[in-house]
């Protein structure tokens, strides 16, 4: 069967992050090569802005067009993840903070702070947290290399993350895949991955505006009454 029945025609100057199916198709034989890279680079390379969910959802999709075993796109995806991680920390130990600035295009200290924030509410276990919610798994291993987490508990958490994001992602894609309606719409599909892994930090975005608008609205209130 043609990969090219299965997905879209890839339009000229289409971006690749809103269309993994595209992508996949315009990789051809390197497309196993091309996920490995594109998981550790989100992982590990600072680099939060490419598709790994829907990348992983879509190659599990598409595995006989692709010409791609089930097996070895876990197996490969889950060493470039672990790897990736591991350079995070690296980066994190080594350079800490310094590489990022408020008015940078990519390595933005929001990003940091909101990966430091995650880290110190769940610890250990945000290492396999992060993993479904993009930005925020990019960073969070290098927090951990930042602050001197334990090595031997990252490695363990940093392998559990790892291997529960991409079972997850490439099991969902691989049985989705029978029912003609996922299978006739993967561009949509993959859109619809990208939301619904964004909306937990979304949700966490809100809620820290509402907290820091109570203490104000709080004191508006005491000063009316003061003026009262």
């Amino acid at each position: 069967m043609d990969l090219a029945t299965l997905v879209p025609q890839a339009v000229p100057g289409l971006h690749f992050l809103s269309d993994p199916a595209a992508l996949l198709q315009q990789l051809g034989p390197w497309a196993l090569v091309g996920i490995a890279l594109m998981v550790f680079i989100e992982s590990g390379l600072l680099f939060p802005f490419l598709p790994g969910d829907s990348l992983l959802f879509t190659a599990a999709l598409l595995l006989t067009p692709l010409g791609l075993n089930f097996w070895v796109l876990i197996l490969v995806a889950f060493v470039a993840a672990f790897l990736g991680d591991q350079v995070g920390y690296f980066l994190g130990s080594r350079f800490g903070r310094g590489l990022f600035k408020d008015d940078a295009r990519v390595l933005k200290t929001e990003h940091l702070v909101r990966a430091e924030e995650f880290f110190h509410k769940y610890g250990g276990r945000s290492l396999v947290l992060a993993r479904f919610v993009p930005v925020v798994r990019t960073y969070v291993p290098l927090v951990a290399g930042m602050v001197r987490h334990p090595y031997s508990h990252f490695i363990g958490w940093n392998a559990l993350g790892g291997a529960l994001w991409v079972a997850i992602m490439t099991t969902a894609g691989y049985f989705l895949g029978d029912f003609p309606p996922v299978r006739n719409h993967v561009d949509l599909i993959a859109i619809i991955i990208v939301f619904v892994s964004l909306l937990p930090m979304g949700i966490e975005i809100l809620r820290a505006r509402r907290s820091n608008r109570a203490p104000k609205r709080a004191l508006d209130t005491a000063t009316e009454r003061e003026n009262v």
